[in-house]
């Protein structure tokens, strides 16, 4: 018995994907979403429903990640991989202005317009990041104008997981497995159809567009289901408590020479979290001394040269760049923002070269693993 309507919900087909992508870019949007490259599920310009990664999903482990085919056709069968959405919205490396030399005056060129992008398959987790980079970039006395521009226009529109990665811990955070706030439109994908939940004007919009049928109690139920089922297959936890404390406590811990033994400060950790945001900015001139481009790059606290001040270098060694990553990650970004710098994604571990979980980390200096 399927019980009766649900308020503020729709299914729609699964065929209706493609009528959704279709119909974003023709209100202009570019549609980036999950699709496979170079071995992986990554994040990029989607033409199509083929090009999302159907009946593909990912093994994750530490310092591991493989591709592996489904024994169905999910859409979005798989955790998240390598990329974020930080990649669109406080982009890689992103032209801030360019000054141009003409006779004896400089003209300064503003960047181009701000691309307006529709974001299809966001994760509980990203929602968070999302949130988290919003709080640095949009509150505050400083408001960065490059970032706000993207965000604004963006059309998120996220996909409730239903299976997790072993290097998850969305739980722990509360940040998943469900999306929770922060998304024009939420999909939960069933075996032939999504349930679609509204969460925006913006998401009332596009779901108008689509050919779409009231959902009943019943799929909520299952859509609970999956959510619980999802949840209780993590395996990894991160006990948050304190945790401010617990770092700023242990400054001289044990643990950070073991770390650092292993810790390869190859940067990885912090170019796949979706919320670290260091950075520098480089003047670019030209050859012909004509033209020259101020450019923001992202970097990296587990770069050398990233501490390096007149006088020397304020963390020489991997130990102090590790600590300095964890402690700011967990503790002092709480001071900072009234929110933990971590969601829960897993990135850190599983593209770390050499498999460093941050959740066994904070555990050993708990002292609830052997220092």
């Amino acid at each position: 018995m399927s019980g009766g309507p649900a308020t503020g919900h729709a299914v729609i087909d699964k065929s209706e994907i493609e009528t959704l992508i279709q119909g974003l870019w023709k209100s202009g949007y570019t549609v980036v979403g999950p699709t496979i490259a170079q071995s992986a599920i990554v994040i990029d310009e989607i033409k199509s429903a083929a090009d999302l990664p159907i009946g593909w999903t990912d093994l994750q482990e530490g310092g591991s990640y493989r591709l592996k085919k489904r024994d169905d056709q999910a859409y979005f069968g798989y955790a998240v991989g390598p990329h974020s959405w930080k990649k669109y919205l406080f982009p890689a490396r992103l032209t801030l202005y360019t000054i141009k030399k003409n006779a004896a005056e400089l003209e300064i060129i503003a960047p181009d317009p701000a691309p307006r992008y529709a974001f299809l398959g966001v994760r509980g987790c990203d929602l968070r990041a999302i949130e988290v980079q919003d709080r640095t970039f949009l509150q505050g006395a400083y408001v960065d104008p490059h970032y706000k521009a993207r965000r604004e226009q963006a059309l998120v529109i996220a996909v409730n997981c239903a299976q997790a990665a072993s290097t998850c811990f969305c739980t722990s955070m509360g940040t998943g497995p469900r999306a929770r706030g922060g998304y024009d439109l939420a999909l939960t994908e069933f075996a032939d159809r999504f349930l679609v939940e509204v969460g925006s004007e913006r998401g009332q919009g596009v779901l108008a567009s689509l050919a779409s049928r009231p959902a009943v109690q019943a799929d909520l139920v299952l859509a609970d289901n999956q959510a619980r089922a999802t949840a209780e297959s993590m395996t990894r936890t991160l006990d948050v408590s304190d945790m401010p404390g617990l770092f700023y406590e242990n400054l001289d811990h044990p643990r950070w020479d073991q770390v650092a033994e292993r810790c390869l400060s190859c940067t990885n950790c912090t170019m796949v979290c979706p919320t670290c945001f260091c950075h520098s900015v480089d003047d670019v001139p030209d050859l012909a001394g004509e033209t020259s481009q101020r450019v923001r790059v992202w970097d990296s606290c587990f770069n050398p040269e990233f501490s390096h001040v007149a006088g020397g270098n304020t963390r020489p060694q991997i130990r102090e760049r590790y600590r300095q990553w964890l402690t700011h990650k967990l503790a002092s970004w709480v001071d900072q923002f009234g929110v933990s710098g971590c969601v829960g994604c897993g990135r850190c571990i599983t593209w770390c070269p050499v498999g460093i979980d941050l959740t066994e980390e904070t555990a050993a200096i708990r002292g609830r693993l052997e220092a």
